[in-house]
C-alpha cells in the first residue's frame, strides 16, 4: 500500500496544476460528495451525453492515462484537467465492479436521450388501452435494463432473477396505469376536460411504483448475498446484507423522486401551452413542443435524483454485521450503492 501511495504522489506532481481543475485524486470524484451541490455537479460529469460520442480510441487512451497516474509514470507536461477528463470518460463508460463496457442505451449518460421519446410517449393524450400498456412495458423494459446496467456487480446475478424483477416490474407497471385509467373513464363527475387532464397524471403513481418494484426486483440478489463494503483504503472488509438493503433504499428513493419532474411537470406545462394561440392555430406543432418540454424536464430530474445519495456511500460499521465490525478498525466503510 505504501509503494501505490508513494507512486501516485509522484504522479500527482507530475502532473500540472491547472487554475481551473482541483488537484486529481484517482478513483475519487472531482466535487466534494458530502453536499447535495457537490454531487449534483459530480453526476452531471456521469450524465453527460457527449460521453455517448466517446471513441473506443479515445476510451483506450483514457484508460492508459490513469494507469499511467496510478504506477508514476505520467508523460510531461499531463495537467490535471486532462486526468479529471479522463477519469470522466472512464467512469461513463465502464462499470466501476466490473470493468466492462455498459451498452450505450443503458448507460446513464444515454438514460436522457433513450427515455425522452418514451416519456413523450407515456404522456401523449387520449391513450388507449393497448397505447397505455405499450408504453407502460417499453417505459419499465427501459428501467429494468438500465437498473440492471448499472447495479452493485460485486456479486454474480443468475439471468433468471433479471427475469423474475423484470417481469414483475412490467406486470405492476401496466397493472397500476391499466386500473386507474379504467377509474378515470368510469369518473361520470368529470368534465371532458378535466378526465383529459387527470389522465395524464396517471403515468406517474404508476412508473413511480413500478419503479420501486423494479430496483427491488432487479437487485434482490443483492439482499440475499449482501455487496462489498470497503476501508477508507479501499480494501474489501466483507459482504454486508446490511449495506444491500441501504443501497436499495436510496436507490428506490430516487427512482421515485427521478418521475415526479418528468411526468407532472410536462402536463401542467402542455395544458397551459395548448391555450396559446399558436398552438391553436398549428396543432400539429403540439408532438414537437411536448418532447421538448419532457426533455427539458427529464435533464433536471436526472441529476437532481440521482444526486439525493452519493454513489459510493459510507456506513458506520456498528450499524453492519458484527463479523464485518471485527474485520476493520475503520469507523466507517463505503460500498457502491449503483445508479
Amino acid at each position: 500500500m505504501a509503494d501505490t501511495a508513494t507512486t501516485a504522489s509522484a504522479a500527482a506532481s507530475a502532473a500540472n496544476t491547472s487554475t481551473d481543475a482541483p488537484p486529481f485524486q484517482l478513483g475519487k470524484p472531482r466535487f466534494q460528495q458530502t453536499s447535495f451541490y457537490g454531487r449534483f455537479r459530480h453526476f452531471l460529469d456521469i450524465i453527460d451525453p457527449r460521453t455517448l460520442f466517446v471513441t473506443e480510441r479515445r476510451l483506450r487512451e483514457a484508460v492508459q492515462l490513469l494507469e499511467d497516474y496510478k504506477h508514476g509514470t505520467l508523460r510531461p507536461g499531463v495537467t490535471n484537467e486532462q486526468l479529471w477528463s479522463a477519469q470522466k470518460i472512464k467512469q461513463a463508460i465502464l462499470h466501476p465492479d466490473t470493468n466492462e463496457k455498459i451498452f450505450m442505451p443503458f448507460r446513464m449518460s444515454g438514460y436522457i436521450p433513450f427515455g425522452t421519446p418514451i416519456v413523450v410517449g407515456l404522456l401523449l393524450p387520449n391513450q388507449t388501452l393497448a397505447s397505455t400498456v405499450f408504453w407502460q412495458w417499453l417505459n419499465q423494459s427501459h428501467n429494468a435494463c438500465v437498473n440492471y446496467a448499472n447495479r452493485n456487480a460485486t456479486k454474480p446475478s443468475p439471468a433468471s432473477k433479471f427475469i423474475q424483477g423484470y417481469l414483475g416490474a412490467v406486470i405492476s407497471a401496466v397493472s397500476i396505469a391499466v386500473g386507474l385509467n379504467v377509474l378515470v373513464q368510469k369518473a361520470n363527475k368529470f368534465t371532458p376536460a378535466t378526465r383529459l387532464l387527470v389522465q395524464r397524471f396517471v403515468p406517474f403513481p404508476a412508473v413511480a411504483s413500478a419503479n420501486i418494484c423494479n430496483v427491488v426486483l432487479m437487485r434482490y440478489g443483492e439482499l440475499e448475498e449482501g455487496i462489498d463494503v470497503l476501508d477508507g483504503d479501499g480494501n474489501l472488509v466483507g459482504s454486508s446484507k446490511i449495506a444491500a438493503r441501504h443501497a436499495l433504499l436510496e436507490t428506490a428513493l430516487t427512482r421515485v423522486v427521478l418521475p415526479m419532474p418528468i411526468l407532472v411537470l410536462p402536463p401542467i406545462v402542455m395544458s397551459m401551452l395548448e391555450k396559446t394561440a399558436l398552438l391553436q392555430a398549428r396543432p400539429r406543432l403540439l408532438l414537437p413542443v411536448q418532447s421538448l418540454v419532457c426533455l427539458a424536464a427529464f435533464g433536471l430530474a436526472l441529476p437532481l435524483a440521482i444526486s439525493l445519495f452519493p454513489q459510493m456511500s459510507e456506513i458506520e460499521t456498528s450499524q453492519l454485521e458484527p463479523e464485518i465490525a471485527r474485520a476493520t478498525s475503520s469507523r466507517t466503510v463505503v460500498y457502491n450503492k449503483g445508479l
